[in-house]
């Protein structure tokens, strides 16, 4: 079996000296790249199970180099993490917006760090060995296969996050979906995120399907409404 490949990008020498140790210890096979755009080239040719991804660096920061790989077909579904010293819930938000599937503060401590990869690393094998089921919803179709929505015969484009939040909710039509189940099922027990980042999730979902397919129960959480 080959090793999982790790794309770590960072502008700061000793953070990829010492986050590259513990990847490297760990058994990890690891790439480096010192700004975004040096990442997005890397990632295109490594094509790694994981991007481990500052925000701020020159040249092209983290979140313009993650839109960049969410919009290439042949890297667009990467796992992606975010590792940055900003810990404004704004700057989360852009983190998730722009297609992270997780937004890691420094400074964190190197096991920690690594509980955290693992996490996401599980939770996308657990993803990838599902069963997998077209759910055609009226005009919208969901390829859960292909990684592809329908609606009215156009083709819609999103990134994974939004694509699984989309199918968890349309796979149960009328079923309520609390927060908390939605976190799990989509992140894993021991990836935290904030409750703004499935709000945010949602309005994108909504402004590609359009707003009447998926309702909010207040309070509680989301419901993917029957025809």
């Amino acid at each position: 079996m080959s090793k999982t490949t790790i794309l770590l990008v960072d502008d700061d020498p000793d953070i990829r000296e010492i986050i590259g140790f513990n990847l490297l210890k760990e058994g990890y096979n690891v790439e480096i790249a010192k700004d975004g755009a040096q990442g997005l080239e890397m990632c295109k040719k490594h094509n790694p199970d994981l991007v481990l991804m500052d925000v701020m660096m020159p040249e092209m920061d983290g979140i313009e180099a993650c839109q960049a790989i969410r919009e290439n077909p042949e890297t667009k579904d990467t796992l992606i993490a975010f590792l940055s010293a900003r810990s404004e819930d704004y700057s989360q938000l852009a983190g998730f917006d722009s297609g992270g599937d997780d937004y890691i503060t420094k400074p964190i401590r190197p096991k920690v760090l690594i509980s955290r990869i693992k996490a996401l690393l599980k939770r996308n094998t657990k993803i990838q060995n599902n069963t997998f089921h077209l759910l055609e919803l009226g005009d919208l179709k969901i390829d859960s296969e292909k990684y592809q929505v329908e609606n009215s015969g156009i083709s819609i484009e999103m990134p994974r996050k939004e694509f699984e939040l989309l199918y968890l909710l349309a796979s149960k039509p009328g079923i309520v979906f609390s927060r908390d189940s939605i976190m799990s099922e989509l992140w894993g027990e021991e990836v935290i995120v904030g409750e703004r980042t499935i709000d945010v999730h949602i309005r994108k979902i909504r402004e590609k399907i359009g707003d009447g397919r998926i309702k909010t129960i207040k309070g509680v959480g989301y419901k993917f409404l029957k025809e």
